[in-house]
């Protein structure tokens, strides 16, 4: 199977507003697709999308190779576990009792409990009243109502929300494995761009309901433009001197350095002969890559002056 995700032409209005517009995902299997834009930019519609919690104004989704129409939906979603924005729990129920219910819903045997406790390492917790959980402990509850029935598709909108940092940290890992051990795909939304950049093998980025991105990790990271941070003895006069050389620089924001946009060996050895020449030190000079978060805002900036 190409991909466990597709969707052609998605597009959901809610009134004259439209709130995804033409969407066309790839989900690869195995991957832990992030899916990344700033919140009211789409994913969480899109997601209810998949699970048709939502039905779409036009566009088709295909999930695990299959059409997702009323006839089948409930045989897809079988193979599909999501944890969508709050997890829905009982508080006067313990934590077993809570999944023992989703097991019900699920029509999945209890057998299963076991695993998904071990899973999300809250086995020791398992007979506390739900109530009494921290806020980490209740989205781990949710992920291992998610993972009941060892579903090949999980689908998470936002899991770290509201978790400290060692919570978030936990989380991450949990999802991380998830891939290797059991064979899931998950699809994982976040407005997070550090998380996504530990996280994900693939990413879609989307704004206003458009994609504007996609595609693996690796080949956005491509997409950021080296370039080489240098810091001299006078920043402001080798600024004019390699400005009137018409090289591609530019002064750092803080103020202490400066940008050269080109990591051609050339431009290089031109850059330092012309501070030489001027009896310019040059006191630091580092190839830098754009973060993730710079890439991010470049793409999103592009798109909305379009």
């Amino acid at each position: 199977m190409e991909h466990i995700i597709t969707t052609q032409a998605l597009t959901k209005n809610y009134g004259s507003k439209p709130v995804v517009r033409d969407l066309t995902l790839k989900v690869p299997p195995g991957s832990i697709y992030g899916f990344l834009g700033p919140n009211g930019a789409g994913k969480s519609t899109t997601m209810k999308m998949l699970l048709g919690l939502v039905k779409p104004t036009a566009g088709s989704i295909f999930i695990l190779g299959k059409p997702v129409l009323e006839e089948n939906r409930l045989e897809l979603l079988k193979n599909t576990g999501s944890l969508i924005e709050s997890p829905a729990y009982y508080g006067h129920l313990s934590a077993r009792e809570n999944l023992q219910i989703v097991c019900t819903l699920k029509n999945v045997p209890e057998t299963g409990i076991d695993s998904v406790l071990r899973i999300v390492r809250l086995e020791k917790q398992q007979d506390k009243k739900v109530k009494h959980f921290s806020l980490g402990m209740k989205q781990r509850l949710g992920l291992a109502a998610a993972l009941l029935g060892h579903p090949r598709l999980l689908l998470l909108d936002e899991p770290t929300n509201g978790l400290d940092p060692a919570g978030i940290q936990e989380m991450r890992e949990l999802i991380c494995s998830l891939p290797g051990k059991y064979g899931m795909t998950i699809l994982v939304s976040s407005h997070l761009l550090s998380e996504i950049d530990q996280m994900a093998t693939h990413v879609g980025i989307i704004e206003k309901g458009a994609l504007i991105f996609q595609g693996s990790l690796e080949s956005l990271h491509r997409h950021s433009r080296a370039r080489i941070r240098l810091r001299t003895t006078d920043n402001g006069r080798a600024f004019c001197v390699l400005k009137n050389a018409q090289l591609p620089v530019a002064a750092d924001k803080d103020g202490h350095g400066l940008f050269l946009h080109s990591t051609e060996d050339s431009r290089v050895l031109q850059c330092g002969r012309l501070l030489a020449e001027q009896e310019i030190g040059v006191l630091r000079l580092e190839e830098m890559q754009m973060s993730l978060e710079e890439i991010f805002l470049k793409l999103t900036e592009k798109q909305a002056s379009l």
